[in-house]
């Protein structure tokens, strides 16, 4: 007689069979095109509780149990100040799908929901900030945020529309001010849509919106609300009607950089403009 799965297993192989196209392959190119992981790693997996960060969660799991190079994985949850409620789903979520979380607090809204100015890029940095120091104290030398396909696209877009500079979101990078750390980003293949579809798909729910700064949108109609972030997202679903390609043609954009293409640009610091070396190839 056949064993029954449990909950858990179904949604592992829910990843591996139903959505092995959309979800796990895209994963598995990320991390070996961008090489994410390295033999002897120990990787904080920073969990906050929302969709992608629960399935990067699963995913980073799952290639630790079959991967020939040998990592270490701590899944970090960072409360921030979350109501009795958010923690309490977060907790149960990990329980469900059988993720050993390590929480530890912090006082991020409190400080954040108080400032004049920029809330939401304070918390940001803020939370991040946090998430290094305890990874580093515990040990660890990457963290792994939940960034995927979608955010890309969004953050190169918002940058040239808002930012006035043309700027993507790296697949990793060196921490600048914790030594010998690294970020990775395990779901930069993966598009929101196939996310959504895999939770939706298990019946899960996840946090959406756990800031008051930020809840207009998880509560709006359209689930678009008025963030610049947002209408950057209702413009390329706009886009995709007339040109379902326009998210590969941007991310594939941003991998094909011509930089004698431009007047002026930026590297390691240092701004090189054109007319600098113009004439020394006259």
């Amino acid at each position: 007689m056949k064993k029954e799965l449990e909950y858990y297993e179904k949604v592992e192989r829910s990843i591996k069979k139903k959505f092995r196209k959309e979800i796990w392959n895209p994963f598995i190119s990320a991390v070996k095109r961008y090489k994410l992981i390295e033999s002897g790693d120990k990787i904080a997996i920073c969990i906050s509780g929302g969709k992608d960060s629960m399935l990067m969660a699963k995913l980073m799991q799952i290639l630790q149990r079959y991967s020939p190079i040998p990592f270490e994985l701590i899944y970090l949850v960072m409360d921030p100040g979350y109501t009795e409620n958010n923690r309490l789903k977060i907790e149960s979520n990990a329980k469900l799908l059988e993720i050993p979380v390590t929480i530890f607090e912090s006082d991020i809204f409190e400080i954040a929901n108080n400032a004049d100015r920029y809330p939401c890029y304070l918390c940001a940095r803020m939370r991040r900030g946090h998430l290094y120091s305890k990874a580093k104290e515990l040990g660890c030398n990457k963290i792994a945020l939940g960034h995927h396909f979608s955010d890309v696209i969004e953050t190169t877009v918002m940058a040239m529309f808002y930012g006035s500079q043309l700027q993507g979101m790296m697949p990793k990078l060196h921490s600048t001010n914790f030594e010998g750390m690294e970020l990775i980003r395990p779901l930069y293949c993966i598009h929101e849509d196939a996310i959504i579809a895999w939770k939706n798909y298990n019946g899960l729910e996840f946090l959406q919106c756990a800031c008051r700064f930020t809840e207009a949108c998880a509560m709006s109609e359209d689930g678009i609300g008025n963030s610049k972030r947002q209408e950057i997202k209702a413009l390329i679903k706009q886009l995709k009607r007339d040109n379902p390609n326009i998210e590969k043609s941007i991310f594939n954009s941003i991998h094909s950089v011509c930089l004698d293409t431009f007047p002026r640009y930026k590297t390691h610091g240092k701004t090189h403009f054109f007319l600098d070396e113009y004439y020394d190839h006259e």
